[in-house]
């Protein structure tokens, strides 16, 4: 069957392959337009098949919402050059919307669906675009938020945010707005737990043993009382250096004196400190630090801990803020989660040495 330049032109648009590639399919398939479609996908299978292995660390975060659902996805490719393609931000939140209209248990299943406004499966829409585009694309997550929700996409899709709520103010522009500035709390912030009360016990003691690991490990953070104690340990027991003990008899009212010591100074009060850990545990000054510290970092891994940071419409908590809101809508406003997605978080990306490369080329 012959075909002809518009043949090509219709395979080309159809199909968003290269006019060389669909003219060699038409030319394989004697013609036949569905035929050179089907050749192209195979093609383009075992093209991404040799590809799959490539690390796809960079992509796009897609969202949608409806009334009374919202999602995001992951969308993944190899380089941000294509990450900011139209068509593949295009699909991203193409196959958002295909998570809120068949709500899918897994990757797995969303992959198998039948894509929003199309007729394809997902996993076909993103073989279709892989034809086009040439790198490994991966559909990497997704997430479902049902009832009220507000999003937020910063960066043209390095991070995608949804926050829940329960309210009855969802169809208030205050409420939207003060929806919008939380969620991009979540995107600056990034915060792990949305209160205090989420963190289970194992992961509250767990804190606690890195905050007290760390403080023994840094001497010159101690309260002075235990600082002092272990230095006089250190000289009494000459485990320091004579140099060193003549900066600390030169230098111990100046608060830099860890300036004047050498690097093993520290090293020696923080080895006694760990020796001593279970004494200095019963000093109520340190149980004072630890759970200074240990508020300090709550307020910075949960959400409503946090300060908030438009300090020019609310000088307090997102906590606070969301409450003043309220206040001020005489409604009820309730957060109950968010997620948090960032691109290629938790990838190992490839760290290419040009120099090498290079050098390998011209043995």
């Amino acid at each position: 069957m012959a075909f002809t330049a518009k043949d090509v032109a219709a395979l080309r648009e159809r199909t968003n392959v290269g006019m060389m590639d669909c003219k060699k399919a038409l030319q394989e398939a004697d013609g036949d337009m569905d035929k050179a479609v089907e050749i192209l996908r195979e093609k383009g299978l075992a093209s991404a098949a040799k590809k799959a292995g490539r690390i796809a660390a960079e992509g796009t975060i897609g969202v949608y919402t409806e009334a009374g659902a919202s999602a995001l996805v992951e969308l993944n490719c190899e380089t941000d050059f294509v990450g900011n393609n139209p068509d593949f931000k295009a699909l991203a939140n193409q196959i958002a919307k295909t998570v809120v209209a068949v709500r899918p248990a897994d990757v797995e299943a969303l992959s198998a669906a039948t894509i929003a406004d199309g007729s394809i499966s997902v996993a076909d829409a993103i073989q279709e675009l892989f034809l086009k585009i040439r790198e490994n694309l991966q559909l990497r997550r997704f997430a479902l938020v049902e009832g009220t929700a507000v999003s937020y996409i910063h960066g043209g899709g390095s991070v995608g945010v949804l926050v829940s709520f329960d309210t009855d103010a969802a169809d208030k522009p205050e409420f939207a707005e003060m929806g919008k500035n939380v969620a991009m709390q979540v995107a600056a912030m990034s915060p792990e737990y949305l209160r205090k009360e989420d963190i289970s016990e194992a992961e509250l003691e767990n804190l606690k043993k890195i905050t007290v690991e760390s403080a023994l490990n840094k001497p010159d953070s101690l309260p002075k009382p235990i600082l002092l104690k272990l230095i006089e340990k250190a000289i009494g027991d000459k485990l320091w250096s004579d140099e060193d003990c003549a900066a600390y008899e030169e230098q111990k009212q100046n608060k830099f004196l860890f300036n004047f010591l050498s690097k093993d100074a520290p090293a020696v009060l923080a080895d006694l400190a760990l020796k001593a850990k279970e004494e200095i545990l019963e000093n109520k000054i340190f149980g004072g630090l630890v759970d200074g510290r240990i508020n300090k970092q709550l307020k910075e891994i949960c959400l409503l801990d946090q300060p908030f940071v438009r300090t020019d419409i609310f000088d307090g908590t997102v906590g606070g803020y969301i409450a003043d809101v309220a206040k001020k809508l005489g409604a009820n406003i309730t957060i109950t989660g968010f997620t948090r997605f960032a691109k290629g978080e938790g990838i190992e990306k490839k760290a290419d040495d040009f120099a090498a490369e290079v050098a390998s080329m011209v043995k």
